[in-house]
């Protein structure tokens, strides 16, 4: 059992003693610290936070308490009920409200949940914020509101399909003839809220949709995060349907992965690729992923001439960059992507409108749009130290014996050959060195990350 603690929100098991798992003193305690940070930065405001959640089994027990709590503040409430994190983060602008928490533990198996925490701008909070919010719950320096001055909580029931219209508004979006294409696709709602909003969306753009597993009663059939091994059902249920496209998300939808005519997984690393391809044949401008994304968007990136830039692993590190760089869009390889025209936050409704509108430009089936891209295999590591393991100086001595190659600091130590990398990754929870490699073969690519942990393992 598990509770961890970051800048970036709260996650944990359900059940337990408090401080170890995630418990309703835990939950409360932490939306408490949130709501005071808030007032605090608005004092003169009447303090208003957005609040969804996935379909987990532990979500409307936690929405309750942390409501509740906020409430409690003096705050007011706009409950979304069953949502996505897209949806939640385009809501917060819209209500002009101070901020948002997505009760998700995303790709987390089912015993897990979390309070994702947003800004006024329905952005994940900063590490400065984030750290306040530790330091309050960890000083319990909150006091809640006389009984006259308790808020209220608004239901709201328009969040959703105010956030399809505006991907169908998009000037990417190109419905008519993703309508006239009369696309048959399926869709893996991993039975949380991805099984009512992608449905939803492929309704309004004309696609005859299947599905499978999108009841959100939060029983996920198989481990909730959209990688190829854990998609067996979906692929072949678009091979029996003779599908054009499976489509996977994960239970908050801001992860999105394709599975093509054939069965055969698109690709996590891919989404982002395709759908970049797609917007900068459209505007030309520089694009951002993650140091740990594939090189692939990169060279697709070099090909209109524009400029590509890496941030350190974390939504929050990718936008940053992105807005310093004014990208028109980026994300990670996990299959997120961010348009900044819509929102800054990775969402798969927008990547769902993107890569069929790209399909229909492009003429083609999703297998030979997958084809037409550089190919690249990923191998992901780890090395297990002790406790006393000097990682950042083991790091420190990896990087002193690559000299001579292309190396990146920003976040651990990432070393660039001619075609292929390494990324090495500390855990900052646990006494682990993460590794990451890219090549063009799987071969090269699993030789490459077993030599980085015989290295690691020998000093």
């Amino acid at each position: 059992m598990t509770l961890i603690k970051s800048i970036s929100g709260i996650r944990g098991t359900l059940g337990g003693k408090p401080g170890t798992n995630l418990t309703p003193i835990d939950a409360v305690t932490f939306a408490a610290a949130y709501g005071t940070l808030l007032i605090e930065e608005s004092p003169d405001q009447k303090i208003c936070v957005v609040i969804g959640r996935d379909a987990r089994p532990s979500g409307q027990m936690v929405q309750q308490l942390v409501q509740n709590t906020l409430i409690a503040l003096g705050i007011d409430v706009i409950d979304l009920g069953l949502s996505t994190t897209p949806t939640v983060a385009m809501a917060v602008p819209h209500a002009k409200a101070q901020g948002g928490i997505i009760l998700t533990a995303s790709h987390n198996p089912i015993e897990w949940n979390a309070l994702k925490l947003l800004n006024s701008a329905g952005e994940f909070i900063s590490a400065q914020q984030g750290q306040a919010v530790l330091d309050k719950a960890s000083l319990l320096d909150f006091a809640f509101a006389p009984v006259e001055k308790i808020g209220k909580i608004i239901p709201d029931t328009t969040a959703l399909q105010s956030h399809i219209t505006a991907v169908l508004k998009l000037q990417y979006t190109q419905a008519e003839a993703v309508k006239y294409r009369a696309f048959k696709v399926v869709v893996d709602g991993v039975n949380s809220s991805g099984g009512i909003a992608i449905p939803l969306l492929l309704e309004q753009l004309g696609v005859e949709t299947i599905k499978i597993h999108c009841e959100p009663n939060g029983m996920f059939p198989h481990n909730p995060e959209p990688l190829a091994e854990h998609l067996t059902d979906l692929s072949e249920a678009v091979v029996a349907h003779q599908a054009d496209l499976g489509i996977a998300v994960d239970p908050d939808v801001d992860r999105l992965v394709f599975v093509d005519e054939n069965g055969t997984v698109f690709g996590e690393e891919y989404t982002l690729v395709a759908c970049a391809d797609y917007v900068l044949s459209k505007t030309p401008g520089p694009t951002v992923s993650n140091l740990s994304s594939s090189q692939a968007l990169q060279k697709v990136t070099k090909t209109y001439k524009q400029h590509y830039s890496a941030a350190a692993v974390g939504e929050v590190n990718v936008v940053e960059e992105m807005k310093k760089q004014n990208a028109i869009i980026g994300g990670e390889g996990n299959g997120g992507v961010i348009l900044p025209e819509l929102h800054y936050g990775r969402d798969a409704l927008v990547g769902v409108a993107l890569f069929l509108s790209h399909l229909v430009e492009q003429q083609k089936t999703a297998s030979e749009l997958r084809a037409s891209y550089p190919n690249y295999f990923m191998v992901k590591e780890k090395v297990t130290l002790t406790q006393d393991t000097p990682v950042d100086a083991i790091l420190k001595i990896i990087a002193s014996k690559n000299q001579d190659q292309k190396i990146n600091l920003v976040d651990g130590v990432k070393i660039q050959f001619d075609n292929s990398w390494v990324h090495l990754r500390k855990s900052n929870t646990e006494p682990i060195i993460r590794i990451y490699t890219e090549a063009p073969t799987l071969d090269e690519a699993t030789k490459l990350a077993q030599d980085f942990k015989q290295l690691i393992t020998k000093l």
